[in-house]
């Protein structure tokens, strides 16, 4: 697939789901055009790359063009659950605040930050880590983004394993060194539905730009 084809959508379009108009700023129309121009050959599908695309776009970085890795019923499955109004859980605010805005708009689906979750981490655990595993055994069937916090992604990774009910989607892209690829290899590993970013690149902006292109795609659908 070439990547150098336009956006075909007007700068705001009516799409079917609940008539949601969005609207679509001038500057991100040029910035997405640019991206297209100069990211070149690749074979993401016209979804993958509509998140590839929105990734590139809130960090500069081309990188994830390789970094990328969308599991077979990955967006198939984050496009019906949020459609379905399921839970995202976030694993920092970071992430949170930068989907609110978009989902508040159009799905409206409940958004928790797991860290804001609990005022006291379980014993050799991150508050980040026990906000997770209580939202997890809450809404298991959730969406969850994890953009920071390496030993929350583990912890959901090793819940997982046993689990009975799986997560719609997991979205793997915490950023840094202590645990971050090990945490991603554990990911790869689960037998779940994933967006994963690769190596140690990551963080909240990327997180979020996952979800809020999954959003629009929703919208779409």
């Amino acid at each position: 697939m070439n990547g150098s084809s336009k956006s075909e959508n007007p700068p705001e379009t009516l799409f079917p789901q609940k008539n949601i108009k969005l609207t679509i700023h001038p500057i991100m129309e040029r910035s997405f055009a640019m991206i297209d121009d100069e990211i070149g050959e690749h074979s993401f599908s016209p979804q993958e790359y509509e998140i590839v695309r929105r990734v590139i776009h809130s960090t500069a970085d081309f990188d994830f063009k390789q970094l990328l890795e969308f599991s077979p019923h990955a967006i198939a499955s984050g496009i019906e659950a949020i459609i379905q109004g399921v839970p995202i859980i976030t694993d920092v605010g970071m992430v949170k605040q930068g989907i609110a805005g978009l989902l508040a708009r159009t799905f409206g689906n409940q958004l928790i930050s797991a860290v804001e979750v609990t005022q006291d981490a379980l014993p050799g655990k991150t508050r980040t880590e026990t906000g997770l595993l209580q939202c997890y055994r809450q809404f298991p069937e959730a969406i969850f983004v994890i953009g920071n916090a390496p030993t929350a992604l583990l912890a959901l990774c090793s819940e997982l394993a046993t689990a009975s009910v799986l997560p719609a989607l997991v979205i793997g892209a915490p950023v840094g060194f202590i645990s971050v690829v090990e945490s991603k290899t554990a990911l790869a590993q689960a037998p779940v539905n994933q967006v994963l970013v690769k190596g140690r690149k990551g963080g909240s902006p990327v997180a979020a730009a996952i979800v809020n292109a999954l959003i629009v795609l929703a919208v779409k659908h």
